[in-house]
């Protein structure tokens, strides 16, 4: 049931005395109400710093004690987050009155900068916010102010993207997500590569966004020097998808990290063979190789998946043979874990939730447009990113024990 609000008889009066007077029909009038009554009361509240500045109440020449004086007021402008509001600046003779309340050169008294930051970071266009700010807030912003607003996250975001990292990792994830960018008058489909990463502590992180051109192993090789520059010596272990290449690029930068391939991505690429009559029964066989409890296990019913299906499906099989040493690591360790590891589905629930925020622009004038609504994006989704992994305390003592001198106690947060 809800809570009934409580009024005090002082307050009900107060408030039936601001009905009276103003008679508000909508909630557009109450709007302008209280519009209406915080002008008033930054106007009594600027008053209240000069007679406080002076040392004497206005007209009150008896207790002057200073050879300074109002001096009239300058008329300013400001937005507020119920609109624009008129206020008459106090001004005294010597000019060495600085208002606080409303400080100078400020012309803004609300967070709706904070509030355009936000919108954009949840999709909206920059026509959709300047259309908004004038209906909810009277503020007249063109899209292109808003767009320069929201450039003036670029150096934070870029600093970020450079800022030092951990110095090892139990877990990282790396993927990448498409996006059309505008370049030399022609439309570039881009790759934006990104890393995620599970610290010692369980905390996770993103390590950073690169906007490159097609995915490629030779791009990552470059991202992981730049991984490896910002301070990270070592990486436990890498889950990654199929992309040709990745596991010699990871392991020319970081030679001692484990390679998982997903398994998700290995069952899409297998199963875009199979006839869609031999679908299920096929999934059924195959589950027995991945969902099994040991490497031994596994090896056993992949024999007999090929015995039963590989006359018919041989690149189906081919497949899980060839990429077995990096589809078969997370057998070694337990299943919680395991069940972090062995999907990339960590990153691609990420790179979801971008897609989610991106999908209005079909099209980014820039590579800087398409980063600064990835990192403020970024920013809102990882607010969320508080807990840590089911049972990581057990999880760690065993990566301890299976990386043995490569995890110490200081390395650990």
């Amino acid at each position: 049931m809800a809570r009934q609000r409580k009024l005090t008889p002082e307050r009900k009066a107060f408030i039936s005395g601001l009905l009276e007077h103003y008679k508000p029909e909508t909630a557009q009038d109450v709007q302008e109400m209280l519009k209406d009554l915080l002008g008033d009361t930054l106007q009594g509240m600027l008053e209240g710093e000069l007679e406080d500045e002076l040392g004497y109440s206005k007209y009150d020449y008896s207790n002057k004690d200073t050879d300074n004086s109002r001096n009239g007021y300058s008329k300013k402008n400001v937005v507020s987050s119920i609109g624009e509001i008129c206020l008459d600046i106090p001004r005294d003779r010597k000019g060495e009155f600085e208002p606080q309340i409303v400080k100078k050169n400020q012309t803004d008294i609300s967070n709706i900068e904070d509030q355009v930051l936000s919108m954009y970071a949840k999709g909206m266009t920059t026509r959709d916010i300047s259309d908004h700010l004038k209906t909810v807030y009277g503020v007249d912003a063109s899209a292109e102010m808003i767009s320069k607003m929201t450039d003036r996250i670029l150096p934070i975001a870029k600093e970020w993207q450079n800022r030092p990292l951990d110095r090892k990792y139990a877990v990282v994830f790396m993927d990448a997500i498409h996006y059309n960018v505008r370049q030399d008058n022609a439309i570039v489909k881009k790759a934006v590569y990104i890393a995620i990463g599970i610290k010692l502590n369980g905390s996770k992180e993103v390590l950073g966004m690169w906007v490159g051109g097609n995915e490629s192993a030779k791009y990552w090789l470059g991202v992981l020097n730049e991984i490896k520059n910002r301070g990270v010596e070592d990486i436990m272990i890498v889950s990654v998808d199929g992309l040709t290449g990745f596991g010699d690029a990871i392991h020319a930068v970081f030679p001692q990290t484990e390679i998982q391939r997903c398994i998700v991505h290995q069952i899409r690429y297998s199963t875009k063979f199979i006839s869609y009559k031999d679908i299920k029964a096929f999934m059924a066989d195959l589950k027995r190789v991945y969902q099994t409890t040991t490497e031994e296990i596994a090896l056993q019913e992949l024999d007999k998946l090929e015995k039963k299906w590989g006359g018919r499906y041989p690149s189906s099989i081919a497949s899980w043979r060839n990429n077995w040493p990096q589809l078969a690591t997370y057998f070694k360790y337990p299943p919680e874990l395991r069940k972090i590891i062995y999907t990339t589905n960590s990153i691609e629930n990420f790179n979801r939730q971008l897609r989610k925020v991106t999908k209005s622009k079909t099209i980014f004038p820039t590579d800087d447009a398409l980063f600064k609504m990835l990192y403020l994006s970024m920013i809102d989704i990882t607010k969320k990113w508080n807990g840590k992994p089911w049972e990581w305390g057990k999880i760690l003592e065993q990566l301890c024990i299976y990386f043995e001198g490569r995890i110490t106690l200081a390395d650990i947060d």
